[in-house]
């Protein structure tokens, strides 16, 4: 449904004896390409292969879901952590996991200092804080030298 500014401009073109819809929409789409097939030729590209899709009868790149390797896993899905910086990183995701479970422990009870919900709550903040100063590897690897996703 067009929206009411272009019901009147085309109320006008037809008093006018106006143009055909058919050629302003099609002039309107005229050189805009397909994004889904470009993204698709992109990543065909990189990977090697033609710059066209083709379809083919066999199935021999297909992986099994009864063939999958147990060591063929993704290292960096499962790695431990190597330097300080990452180990510093998981003890902070530990204190900000305590310190919100403590939260929340603090607040089913009745009887707890204020003191001590101050505390809780300034550990939670510091760890948040803390993740700032060890974060992870700010460099993107699916962009290439342009800034462009790949």
């Amino acid at each position: 449904m067009t929206n009411r500014a272009e019901r009147r401009a085309q109320a006008k073109r037809s008093r006018r004896g106006g143009s055909d819809d058919r050629r302003m929409t099609a002039k309107g789409r005229a050189g805009v390409m397909d994004e889904r097939a470009l993204q698709e030729r992109s990543r065909r590209l990189e990977a090697g292969q033609g710059a066209e899709w083709k379809p083919t009868g066999h199935t021999d790149d297909l992986v099994q879901k009864d063939s999958v390797d147990p060591n063929d896993r993704n290292p960096r899905l499962l790695k431990a952590p190597s330097g300080v910086r990452q180990w510093l990183r998981i003890l902070v995701w530990a204190l900000i996991i305590c310190s919100g479970l403590a939260f929340l422990v603090c607040m089913w009870l009745p009887h707890v200092p204020i003191w001590a919900t101050i505390a809780i709550a300034a550990v939670f903040c510091l760890g948040v804080l803390g993740l700032f100063l060890v974060g992870g590897n700010r460099d993107n690897p699916r962009l290439d030298s342009y800034g462009t996703a790949l």
